[in-house]
């Protein structure tokens, strides 16, 4: 078969996969996920309304949530029309541009979540550990700047895979494993040296997926220090209590995640509809479990919560 690349004079399309084995049943398989998707939106755009009008939620915790809420939004959008057109018409094309396009949001999301929750451990440390300099350490400027630096970094750390991989021919069968377009699922496709985009991948799983969550441990430990020296055990409940909301956040998101890579690691053989029950879960557990994670153990989100519908009956 003769390479195929982006500058191919006809259109190119790679072909999405579905629940293998399940295709009569797309229709009924595609009940939990338009419920799950429906979750995500409603419950992490409440998380928004309640921040946005609420002024005495205008605090850098809450800002930071706010940074993860419009993470797991992006996310969520991201992957829903390819996985919903998938299951409820059956249309499994999707053209090159567009799927390089989901590419780059899909893996960027990811990224930007695992950013946004380190930023919120830093949070969460200075608030314990330097209680009477926090309102100095994060000022609305700092936020702001910790908000850039996190889209340029996965913004950066996404761009030099997706140039990479355009450069290269597709020439083997279009057949993608998933319901939208992952980069270890695009380069199986190459016929082409792709030592460059392991290596780099590799370098960014260190940087990234590796780094992010030792330094998040890191923060905890520090703070587990800190709460133990405390005098009293109300004192240190108090404290615990504060971060039990963000240490459930981050399992939610690196559980799913180590789930998939040991899969992919050790499982190889194993049948398909394994990995893709894994991936679906890696994209679907944070956006549709942190709205409900933040709403039930954060007391001023309830209350938030509780005041917008309030005010919604009223009027």
């Amino acid at each position: 078969m003769a390479p195929v690349t982006n500058i191919t004079q006809a259109p190119f399309y790679f072909l999405l996969t579905g629940i293998p084995g399940f295709e009569a049943f797309h229709v009924w398989i595609s009940i939990p996920f338009f419920c799950l998707y429906t979750l995500s939106i409603v419950g992490n755009t409440t998380i928004l309304a309640v921040i946005r009008t609420e002024p005495s939620l205008h605090q850098p915790m809450y800002l930071f949530l706010c940074m993860l809420a419009l993470t797991d939004l992006g996310l969520t959008l991201t992957t829903l029309p390819t996985v919903m057109q998938l299951l409820w018409f059956n249309l499994h094309k999707i053209r090159f541009e567009a799927c390089f396009a989901q590419f780059f949001f899909l893996h960027g999301f990811s990224f930007m979540e695992s950013s946004v929750l380190l930023a919120m451990s830093f949070d969460r440390y200075v608030a314990i550990c330097r209680p009477l300099h926090y309102a100095y350490i994060l000022t609305s400027e700092v936020i702001g700047r910790i908000g850039l630096a996190i889209v340029c970094r996965c913004v950066l750390a996404v761009l030099p895979p997706l140039f990479l991989l355009r450069r290269l021919p597709f020439c083997r069968s279009h057949l993608l494993s998933h319901s939208y377009c992952l980069h270890q699922d695009l380069i199986r496709l190459v016929c082409a040296d792709t030592r460059v985009n392991a290596w780099y991948g590799f370098a960014l799983v260190l940087l990234i997926i590796v780094m992010d969550p030792l330094l998040i441990v890191l923060s905890y430990v520090l703070i587990l220090k800190n709460v133990l020296s405390t005098a009293t055990w109300t004192e240190r409940l108090r404290a615990l209590n504060n971060c039990l909301s963000h240490f459930l956040a981050v399992l939610v998101l690196y559980v799913p995640m180590v789930g998939v890579s040991m899969t992919h690691r050790f499982a190889k053989h194993a049948s398909p509809l394994v990995h893709i029950i894994m991936a679906n879960i890696y994209l679907l557990a944070p956006p549709v479990m942190n709205p409900i994670i933040y709403s039930a153990k954060t007391r001023q989100i309830r209350q938030g919560i509780s005041r917008l519908l309030f005010q919604r009956k009223v009027h």
